[in-house]
């Protein structure tokens, strides 16, 4: 399974360990990745994704799931995500 946020993407990032000394070695930063439950009340669905801990408070802060991908470019999403967010809009157009 790949270290990438369902929502966002975010993976793993590289860069450099610094010793006291100065001396540089190459290491890898993984994401924060965090199996939750988020409910659709649009779709009034729960969906199961594997998001970084930043997403989540993004989704909270934005007051859910539904909210903040109709918020959110759709540039920025997986294509999982847009997928989602594709329901969830035609949903509300129905509606």
């Amino acid at each position: 399974m790949s270290k990438k946020c369902d929502i966002l993407g975010t993976g793993v990032m590289s860069g450099n360990s610094v010793s006291h000394a100065n001396n540089k070695t190459r290491r890898r930063f993984m994401p924060n990745l965090q199996v939750v439950s988020l409910f659709s009340e649009a779709l009034n669905k729960v969906f199961k994704l594997r998001i970084c801990s930043k997403t989540l408070r993004s989704i909270e802060h934005n007051g859910g799931l539904d909210s903040y991908l109709t918020s959110t470019s759709n540039t920025k999403l997986t294509p999982e995500a847009k997928q989602i967010k594709k329901s969830i809009e035609a949903k509300k157009a129905q509606a």
